[in-house]
C-alpha cells in the first residue's frame, strides 16, 4: 500500500510559477479565491465569505498536510507571493496508488497557461516523490478550460456520471479525467 510523508514540505518551482505553503498571512488571498463566484462557478462548495472562512479552509488544508492524507500548494507568479491560485493532490487512495487532483485560479489569471503548467508540476510530483500509480480530475462537463488543461497534460476522459452530487437545490454531473504514470510525458 501506498505511504506518503509531506514532511518536510516540499515547494515546488517552474519557469514562470512557485508553489508555497499556505499560511494564515494567505486568507485574503484564498478568500479572493474561494469567495469569487467565477472562480467557484464549476465548484460544488460554498463560497468563502468572510476572512474567518478562508481561515478555517487554509486550517483544513494544513490539517491534511500534518495528517499526510493531502497537499495543497499556494501557486505564486515567481515575481510576486501572494497567491493567484491552489492546486493540490487531495482524496488519496492508498490502496489504488491514486489521487484526484484539484486546483483553481483568479480568473485575471486565467487563460495565461499558468493552470496547465501548473498541472503538470503536481501531476509530476505526485508520479515523482509520491510514486502515485493514476491520478484523477473530477470536473463539471461545462467547464471546458478545465478539460483543455487536463487534455494537454495527458489525461484521458474516463467517465461521465449523470447527476452524481447534489449541491444547492440541484443535481450536478461530473466527468472523470486521468493519467497513468506511464502515460505522462514530462
Amino acid at each position: 500500500m501506498l505511504k506518503v510523508n509531506f514532511h518536510p514540505f516540499k515547494n515546488l518551482e517552474t519557469e514562470r510559477l512557485y508553489f508555497r505553503r499556505i499560511t494564515h498571512a494567505d486568507a485574503a488571498e484564498v478568500l479572493a479565491l474561494r469567495g469569487n463566484p467565477l472562480a467557484m462557478k464549476y465548484i460544488p462548495r460554498p463560497l468563502a465569505l468572510s476572512l474567518d472562512d478562508a481561515i478555517a479552509h487554509v486550517d483544513i488544508i494544513n490539517e491534511n498536510i500534518d495528517k499526510n492524507t493531502g497537499i495543497n500548494w499556494g501557486i505564486t507568479i515567481k515575481s510576486d507571493d501572494k497567491i493567484i491560485g491552489i492546486i493540490g493532490h487531495y482524496r488519496i487512495q492508498p490502496e489504488n496508488y491514486r489521487t484526484e487532483i484539484g486546483y483553481m485560479i483568479l480568473p485575471e489569471h486565467s487563460g495565461k497557461g499558468y493552470v496547465t503548467e501548473a498541472v503538470k508540476a503536481v501531476v509530476e510530483y505526485g508520479f515523482n516523490e509520491m510514486n502515485l500509480h493514476s491520478i484523477e480530475a473530477v470536473i463539471d462537463p461545462d467547464n471546458f478550460a478545465s478539460e483543455r488543461v487536463l487534455l494537454k497534460n495527458g489525461f484521458v476522459k474516463e467517465a461521465h456520471i449523470l447527476e452524481n452530487e447534489f449541491f444547492e437545490g440541484k443535481f450536478w454531473d461530473s466527468v472523470i479525467y486521468s493519467v497513468l504514470k506511464r502515460n505522462f510525458k514530462k
